[in-house]
Formats: structure tokens, C-alpha cells, sequence
């Protein structure tokens, strides 16, 4: 499979320090930031899910109605909607969008986030959950009659769905750092998203859920893994240009503390995430500012890692090469976004993206002529 990008759509032009929730969409800007995407060469873009933001679902159609070729990746939290719903929803979008759709499943790391739309199950439960809910999705677009289902978590009888996925099924993506993860994304997942770590533990990381999927006798997922870049034409710029970029975001971080409701995980100073994948976070930042060529975690401190927050940093030739060494330990979706969404997206499909797909090409072309 060939090594793609991804991006994350911006649904409005602020600068994305701690969130964006709260300003809701900007159509025009959000149409103005899928169609850099599709034009700068990005190959999917993340639509993200939360209880107070714009939806996802229909973000995901508008996205696909005003770009050509890039794929819409859905985040979709399970018990919000029925699964037999999401699934003619999904296979209905993916029809519209000529089979571009793929599903990230958003099993949910906070409990709090987590009941403010009615879910009270623990987080154990909230992954066996989202397995239940991807075996519905498949059985229901694989289906030629009616489907009935009795487990855990959903029962339905004789359910039709006159609408299938373009290719049969949808791409399901999980993500996430803890047991329960690995397993539901080993045993289920076609891609499988990490944040960004060092590189000894995202190969770690990789091990475990490969671990799992040949257990289960399936294919590995495609490893996506997560970064937020930043870039100027040197590294000496680049560097003065994060401890920009830090400072807003610290400021961004103080502005969360006045508004508990804008967030996904709590801000510095009021207490430490409850999802292993932040706790992670923290930790490799706790042991070190820079690691590796260009993994740089300050801004993971700064956000009390809520969400994707380590940075690559340098020039785009560095970014480049530190994006390859990701993918020499498996890692095929590569996932980049910036604190300046549109401009960031714009600078890295005009300078990041040719470096690292040509390295890729010239690696290929030895590869062929090493065989001949």
C-alpha cells in the first residue's frame, strides 16, 4: 500500500491552540480549507467528532461535495446514533462521495465528554462497545437480506438496508494507546491511529496491535500516526517559530480554564487525563522536550495532551526525513495539521509532501532496478 496523508478539516479560521469548539463552522472557510487539501495532494482528511461541535456526518458530505478526490475520514462516537442507522448513513455518504468514505470509530477517553451526550458506560465497556458496533457495521453492508443481531450492547430484528458501500464495505479506522484499544483494533480495525511518540515506542505501539490482528488470523492495519508540524526554510526559523506557536497555545490553555465547557480533556493545572494516550504523552514529554530528529512535546505539556499536540520541528527537508522515519517502521498514513490549520495545510502540500513522496518514488525506482 502506498504511504498517504492526511489532514483534519478546520471548520473555521481560528487558530487551533487548545480547540475549536465553540466557534462553529464557517462554510466558506471550510470550503476554502477542503479544496487546499484536495489541490495541495493531501489523501484524506479527518472530520473530528465532538459533543458541541458542528456535526460530523454532514461536515463529512459538504467536504466531499466541494473537493474531487480527497476521502473524507469520519470520526463517529458509538451510542450516539443506532449502528443499523449509521450504517445506511455511512454506505448512503459513501455513494454520494463515488466511495471516498472511510470511518474512524471514537471509542471516547473522557467520561466526562462522554455523558454530556448520555453515555454512562465505563471505558472498558465504551471499546467492547465500538467492537459490537463495527461487527454490526460489516454485517449490515455485507448483508444480501435481512440482518438480525442479539449481543451486549444492540438487538435488532430483520433490518434491510436498500443502500450499500461503492466497494462493498467502508475502511474502519480505531485509535488509541491503552489493552483495549490494541485489541479492538487489532481484532477489527483495517487502520489503526496513534499519536505522535517517539519512535521506539509508536514501534512498540505497532507491535502490540500487530500482536493482536495475527492472533486473530487477519491482516495488520495500516498504522496512521499523528503529528502537528512546524516548518519555516530553516531550522533555526522554524525552531524561533515554535516558541511562537507555543505561547499562543499557553495562552489558548489559560483562556480553557474560564470555560470548562470547550474542551475535550482538562487543561494544565486541572488534573491529569484519564485516556492512556494522553497519559503517554505527558510522560515523553516529562522526560525530555526533543527526541528523536525533530519530536518536539512542549506543546503536548501545554494542552495537557488533549488530542494530537506533538510537533515535528524544522525545515521542510527535516520534517521530511523525520516523516520517513516513521515510515521505515510501518507506518503508511502519515497525519499532519498545524496550529495555523489552512496556512500550515498550504505550506506542507507545497513543501513537505513532494520531499517525502519523492524520497518514496526514488526508494521504489532502487528497489525495481535492485530486482531487474
Amino acid at each position: 500500500m502506498p504511504v498517504e496523508f492526511i489532514s483534519a478539516i478546520h471548520p473555521n479560521p481560528a487558530f487551533d491552540g487548545t480547540s475549536t469548539f465553540g466557534r462553529g463552522i464557517d462554510p466558506d472557510h471550510t470550503r476554502r480549507y477542503a479544496r487546499a487539501l484536495d489541490d495541495g495532494g493531501f489523501d484524506y482528511t479527518l472530520v473530528a467528532y465532538h459533543s458541541s461541535s458542528a456535526d460530523a456526518l454532514q461536515v463529512a458530505q459538504f467536504v466531499a461535495q466541494h473537493t474531487e478526490r480527497l476521502k473524507p475520514m469520519l470520526a463517529h462516537r458509538p451510542g450516539v446514533i443506532f449502528p443499523t442507522h449509521a450504517a445506511r448513513a455511512f454506505a448512503t455518504l459513501d455513494r454520494i462521495s463515488n466511495g471516498r468514505l472511510s470511518v474512524h470509530i471514537i471509542s471516547g477517553g473522557s467520561d466526562q465528554e462522554q455523558r454530556r451526550e448520555g453515555d454512562y458506560l465505563n471505558k472498558s465497556q465504551r471499546y467492547e462497545r465500538s467492537d459490537e458496533y463495527i461487527q454490526i457495521l460489516r454485517k449490515v453492508w455485507s448483508a444480501e437480506g435481512p440482518v438480525s443481531h442479539e449481543g451486549a450492547h444492540y438487538r435488532f430484528e430483520d433490518f434491510v438496508s436498500d443502500v450499500s458501500p461503492v466497494n462493498g464495505t467502508l475502511p474502519i479506522s480505531v485509535g488509541g494507546s491503552s489493552a483495549d484499544a490494541y485489541r479492538v483494533g487489532g481484532q477489527q480495525g483495517d487502520i489503526f491511529g496513534l499519536w505522535g511518540e517517539p519512535l521506539k515506542e509508536t514501534a512498540e505501539q505497532i507491535a502490540s496491535v500487530n500482536a493482536v490482528a495475527d492472533a486473530a488470523g487477519r491482516p495488520r492495519p495500516r498504522i496512521w500516526v499523528s503529528f502537528r508540524p512546524i516548518i519555516a526554510p530553516t531550522d533555526e526559523l522554524a525552531w524561533e517559530k515554535a516558541q511562537r506557536v507555543l505561547g499562543k497555545v499557553r495562552e489558548g490553555a489559560a483562556e480553557r480554564l474560564k470555560d470548562d465547557h470547550s474542551h475535550h480533556y482538562p487543561a494544565p493545572g486541572t488534573g491529569r487525563p484519564a485516556n492512556v494516550g494522553s497519559q503517554r504523552l505527558l510522560d515523553i514529554a516529562a522526560r525530555g522536550d526533543l527526541h528523536d530528529r525533530a519530536l518536539w512535546t512542549p506543546l503536548a505539556t501545554a494542552t495537557n495532551a488533549a488530542g494530537s499536540s506533538t510537533a515535528l520541528v524544522g525545515s521542510p527537508e527535516t520534517v521530511a526525513a523525520a516523516l520517513l522515519d516513521y515510515v521505515d517502521i510501518g507506518c503508511e498514513l502519515l497525519s499532519i495539521r498545524g496550529y495555523d490549520p489552512l496556512n500550515d495545510a498550504i505550506d506542507y502540500a507545497r513543501y513537505v509532501l513532494p520531499l517525502v513522496r519523492q524520497e518514496l518514488a526514488s526508494r521504489a525506482a532502487a528497489e525495481a532496478k535492485a530486482a531487474a
